[in-house]
C-alpha cells in the first residue's frame, strides 16, 4: 500500500505556522499527516520587541531591529526546499500556500518541481503574467485598498530593511481596515485572536519577473487553486485572472479549481470544509 502524502503549509505574509493549528488538527482527524512551516524570521524565528509590548512605545519600536532584516524570497525557498526533501523521503507531498505563501511556493516549484507531487494555492498568489506589486494597479484589485496596513506602519521600510506593523493598535481606523480586508466575516473576538497571531516583522522581497510561473519547472506538477469566494485581500477576480494566466501558460496541465466560501482568514479559523477538502485531493 503506498505512503500517503504529507501536507506541507506555507503560510502568508505576517502569519506563522501557528495558524494553521486548527486546520492540522482537522486533517489530524481525517487520518492525514502535514507538516507547517515557519519561513525565516517567523514563528519563534521573529523578533518580538519589548516596545511592542503594553505600554508600547512607538518611537523605540520604530528603530527596534528586527530578525527578518535581509531575508529574501531564495531564503523563504531553500527552506521549503529543504522541508520538501526531508518530508519526500516518506512519500508523496502536497505543498499549500496561503497568500504570499504562493510567492514562495511558485519559486519552489520553478526551482525543485521533484519535490512536489500537488501545488494547492488558496487564494494565493501565482504570478504568471506580471510581477506581484504590478497585478494591484490592474482593474480587479480597484477595489483593495493596499494601504490599509499603512494605517499602523511603523518605522521606515527603508531604514529598517523590513515592514513592521503594529497589530496591537487601538486605532479604530486601522482596526476596521484589517477587519475588512482579513476577516470581514468573522466576529469581532474571532478577528482579534487571529489578529494576535500575526507577528510585526515581516520581509521585503516578493521575487521579480524571474520567479513567476515558468511552463518548463513549475508547470510540470499537478496542481489546484482554492478561490476563497468573499476574500477583499486578494480578490475573487484576481484569483480567477491568475488561473486563466496559469492556464494559458500550461494548458496541458491546467488548474483544478474549487471553491471555498468566506473571505481570507475564514477557512483557517473554521477549517472543518478546507480540511475535507485537501483530503480529498489527496488520492488525486
Amino acid at each position: 500500500m503506498p505512503n500517503p502524502p504529507t501536507f506541507v503549509l506555507v503560510h502568508g505574509a505576517f502569519a506563522t505556522s501557528f495558524s494553521f493549528a486548527p486546520l492540522q488538527a482537522e486533517l489530524a482527524l481525517l487520518g492525514h499527516r502535514s507538516a507547517a512551516v515557519d519561513l525565516p524570521g517567523h514563528g519563534f524565528g521573529a523578533t518580538y520587541p519589548a516596545a511592542y509590548q503594553t505600554p508600547q512605545d512607538l518611537a523605540a519600536l520604530a528603530a527596534e531591529p528586527g530578525a527578518i532584516k535581509g531575508v529574501t524570497l531564495a531564503d523563504n525557498v531553500a527552506h521549503v526546499i529543504e522541508v520538501l526533501e526531508r518530508a519526500k523521503r516518506n512519500g508523496p507531498t502536497i505543498l499549500v500556500a496561503h497568500s504570499r505563501g504562493g510567492i514562495t511556493v511558485t519559486a519552489v516549484a520553478n526551482a525543485r518541481p521533484d519535490l512536489i507531487d500537488r501545488i494547492v494555492y488558496v487564494s494565493a498568489w501565482c504570478p504568471v503574467d506580471l510581477d506581484v506589486n504590478d497585478y494591484y494597479a490592474e482593474p480587479e484589485m480597484a477595489d483593495v485598498d493596499a494601504g490599509a496596513l499603512a494605517l499602523a506602519l511603523v518605522g521606515n521600510p527603508a531604514e529598517l530593511g523590513l515592514l513592521r506593523v503594529n497589530f496591537r493598535t487601538a486605532d479604530a481606523a486601522a482596526l476596521a481596515a484589517f477587519k475588512h480586508a482579513f476577516a470581514a466575516d468573522l466576529t469581532d473576538d474571532e478577528f482579534r485572536t487571529f489578529l494576535n497571531a500575526f507577528q510585526p516583522d515581516e520581509n521585503l522581497d516578493v521575487g521579480t519577473s524571474a520567479d513567476r510561473a515558468q511552463a518548463a519547472t513549475w508547470g510540470r506538477v499537478p496542481r489546484t487553486y482554492v478561490r476563497l469566494s468573499a476574500d477583499t485581500s486578494l480578490t475573487p477576480a484576481l484569483q480567477d485572472r491568475m488561473i486563466r494566466e496559469a492556464d494559458a501558460l500550461t494548458p496541458d496541465n491546467p488548474f483544478d479549481v474549487r471553491t471555498l466560501e468566506g473571505g481570507h482568514l475564514r477557512w483557517l479559523v473554521r477549517p472543518k470544509p478546507a480540511a475535507e477538502l485537501l483530503a480529498g485531493l489527496a488520492g488525486l
